[in-house]
């Protein structure tokens, strides 16, 4: 199956959640589930992000220092609470787990951001060949907000003009890719600075092809 039909699945299946809406763009397949987690869940998993997190990291930081200047915490699948929430997470965007990358939970504390990027490698640069020469190039990013700062964190994805406020549960679902694989330009995103409170979020990436390790 092509790059375009997997796409065109997964954004179907997208569609058909009750209480899914696409976000009107002709340039981008982007997705917004409310309520996807309840709140207790989401508390839960804050609790082992707040348990497990280091400074965040970034392929390529431009020359920026502060650039990204979160942190991160990598969830294991093998407990209980996190593996649950990847079998719902490939569920709903209907991907065999053996394309995706484990979960990673994120933590905005005041005044941290992820300045503008893509979820996807630059093709021929040597990121690319480092990071994509197993399971190729990322395909949809599905990331869910843990909780609602007082003030700040959106989501701002600039080519298409929308920002997408943090909700406890909500679920935001893109496609990386063009229809040909290269890297889609307005995925380009920002995650903007909290200006009160904390925000947590969990992203799980998915890829071209299966991990050999799920084998």
């Amino acid at each position: 199956m092509s790059l375009a039909a997997d796409a065109t699945a997964v954004a179907a299946r997208l569609a058909c959640r009750p209480g899914a809406q696409r976000v009107p763009s002709r340039d981008l397949e982007l997705f917004i589930v409310r309520r996807f987690l309840d709140a207790d869940t989401c508390a839960a998993l804050c609790d082992l992000i707040d348990r497990r997190r280091r400074p965040s990291e970034i392929a390529d930081d431009r020359g920026d220092p502060k650039f990204r200047t979160s942190e991160t915490c990598d969830l294991d699948s093998s407990d209980p609470l996190v593996g649950a929430i990847d079998r719902q997470l490939c569920a709903a965007l209907g991907i065999d787990p053996a394309f995706g990358e484990p979960i990673q939970g994120q933590r905005y504390a005041l005044g941290q951001e992820f300045k503008a990027h893509t979820d996807t490698f630059n093709p021929g640069g040597a990121d690319f060949y480092r990071f994509c020469a197993d399971q190729g190039q990322r395909t949809w990013t599905a990331m869910l907000y843990l909780n609602q700062p007082e003030d700040g964190g959106a989501t701002r994805f600039k080519v298409i003009g929308k920002s997408v406020q943090p909700e406890t549960g909500k679920l935001l679902a893109w496609n990386n890719l063009l229809p040909d694989g290269l890297p889609n330009e307005a995925t380009l995103h920002q995650g903007m600075k909290v200006r009160k409170g904390t925000k947590y979020i969990i992203t799980k990436w998915f890829r071209q092809f299966p991990s050999d390790k799920s084998s």
